[in-house]
């Protein structure tokens, strides 16, 4: 009988060199998939526009955040990370049969899990502390990537570490530093430690340490965990995920005209008060970048004003985040509403036509421009549902004006599912290795009663022998 797909990894159950070959191979395929995602986003990337068509309106699922020159860098790397990783792989293929794959006392293949555990606990904790307490903090390497909340003038910088409360606040970079060195301080006195104390026998027992099964559940752990850390993250913002991608600061900085540079930092902070840039507008299936959607934005056409005959200002309701259509309602300062765009015009109190509504710009191309006329009033006021309002070229791309989602809201959907998939593959592999007697159908008080001579029949324990 032939084994069930899902089967045939038993055979690298007991064979430590290939095992470590096929895990080696999964980590070179990581490695080549994120060279060739790189270099193919870098042949689509259009980097003319950095500031209204940045990378991430352009669809860049796998570096968003990384700037033109990063790209071919980051593609260049991962192909030699993809290499080399594959050829160690070819390597534990080739020699799986070494010493240190063997059990000193009985030559045969085995591997002490605990000391496995402990060496790559210290070599992780090493690792970990390494980032932080050198490379963050710019003692021996660059730094991280630093911005503000509006993304407008991030660099590469180094940072202290926060020991304070303050290094909890995930917006704060500072706590990168501290908590990658409280972390791998504490992952290499625990590995020295795994390495040094062998476990108890009820504990490696009661925890089944001698399965390799038990490894599976336990590294299944550390990812999901990992993948749910930066899920959430990614979503509701943090250091690690700053909104700029590295192109707009080096345009806005590398303006000398202060007015010029001025307008391009409104230009940004007006592009995220649009409806368009947010991560959760658009759904999960629809394909495309958010170009596709409502298209390439060519520019800003300013901050409207309204005002009724009275010389009210009123503002345009906005629309919910999981609408796609909602009614023109503009209120005053007090939420009184003030006008609309009637759906039953015979019936209306308060049309634009009625109450007199009018518009000017401030800012952008129409700086100054004001309008009267009902029919164009009612159009921006369309337009202002949305936020501010920028002219969108829908023609290049055949934009279909229907909303996409965000890298952002890929990055989370995916990440927030592979990390449940390895939750519950955690929890079902750990379930098979505790329990596994019990799903063999195997009772602890089994043995008694098999046992040769304790019963005049065998497994009837009504007719247990009488000791003379």
């Amino acid at each position: 009988m032939g084994l069930p797909w899902y089967r045939v990894h038993t055979v690298v159950l007991n064979d430590p060199g290939r095992l470590i070959s096929v895990h080696i191979m999964h980590t070179a395929l990581v490695a080549g998939w994120a060279g060739s995602m790189a270099l193919y986003e870098l042949a689509v990337f259009d980097p003319s526009d950095p500031v209204l068509d940045p990378m991430w309106r352009q669809g860049m699922r796998d570096y968003n955040e990384s700037g033109y020159l990063e790209l071919r860098r980051r593609g260049r790397g991962t192909y030699c990370v993809f290499w080399l990783v594959l050829l160690s792989s070819y390597l534990a293929l080739v020699y799986w049969d070494l010493e240190i794959f063997c059990d000193e006392r009985t030559g045969k293949p085995s591997l002490d899990l605990p000391k496995i555990f402990g060496i790559h606990l210290f070599l992780s904790g090493l690792a970990c502390f390494g980032f932080g307490a050198f490379h963050v903090t710019g003692l021996y390497g660059p730094g991280i990537w630093v911005s503000d909340p509006y993304g407008l003038t991030g660099k590469v910088q180094s940072v202290n570490p926060a020991w304070g409360v303050e290094g909890f606040d995930p917006f704060v970079p500072g706590g990168i530093a501290s908590h990658h060195i409280a972390a791998g301080t504490l992952g290499i006195l625990a590995g020295l430690f795994h390495l040094s104390v062998r476990p108890p026998q009820r504990l490696y027992k009661g925890l089944r340490m001698g399965n390799i099964e038990t490894v599976l559940s336990s590294s299944i752990a550390a990812v999901f965990f990992a993948a749910f850390v930066v899920a959430g993250t990614m979503w509701y913002g943090s250091a690690t995920t700053p909104r700029s991608n590295y192109l707009v600061p080096l345009v806005i900085n590398g303006i000398r005209d202060t007015s010029n540079k001025k307008y391009i930092e409104e230009l940004v902070l007006a592009f995220y008060d649009y409806i368009g840039n947010n991560p959760a507008k658009g759904g999960l299936f629809r394909a495309g970048s958010m170009d596709s959607g409502d298209g390439i934005a060519v520019g800003w056409l300013g901050h409207p004003i309204f005002r009724d005959k009275e010389g009210r200002e009123l503002f345009v309701r906005r629309m919910p985040t999981f609408f796609e259509t909602f009614p023109v309602v503009l209120v005053d300062g007090d939420g009184i509403v003030r006008a609309d765009v009637p759906f039953r015009r015979a019936e209306s109190k308060y049309s634009v036509e009625q109450v007199g509504v009018t518009v000017e710009f401030y800012g952008g191309e129409l700086n100054g421009v004001s309008y009267s006329d009902p029919a164009t009033v009612k159009k921006y006021a369309r337009r202002a549902q949305l936020g501010e309002i920028f002219e969108l070229d829908r023609a290049t791309l055949k934009s279909d004006g229907v909303f996409r989602s965000s890298p952002r809201g890929w990055f989370t959907f995916g990440h927030a599912s592979f990390a449940l998939l390895f939750f519950f593959g955690h929890i079902w592999h750990g379930a098979r290795t505790l329990f596994r007697d019990v799903f063999a159908g195997i009772d602890p008080d089994l043995d008694a009663q098999v046992e040769f001579g304790t019963f005049q029949k065998i497994g009837d324990p009504t007719t247990r022998r009488q000791v003379v």
